[in-house]
């Protein structure tokens, strides 16, 4: 663990990180105190910060003779709210 005051973590910020990226964990401290830790994202952590949005997903199967719009008509009748 490396400890560092707060002038010394704002002049070497980027350093810092870089040493949290690997895997060190950093302590910064204010007027002698400790304020914050800086520690690495575990890999499951890392991975559950995809937004939803970027996460894969199965493609819609419209059963034959249906239309896209009358299929999500369907879909809001049968819904309960």
């Amino acid at each position: 663990m490396h400890t560092v005051p707060l002038s010394e973590f704002r002049a070497n910020a980027s350093a810092m990180l870089d040493l949290v990226e690997q895997g060190e964990t950093v302590r910064i401290l204010r007027h002698g105190k400790p304020v914050a830790e800086l520690v690495p994202l575990k890999a499951e952590e890392a991975a559950a910060k995809v937004p939803s949005w970027k996460r894969p997903f199965e493609p819609v199967v419209l059963p034959p003779g249906v239309s896209l719009s009358q299929a999500v008509l369907d879909e809001r009748n049968e819904s309960p709210w």
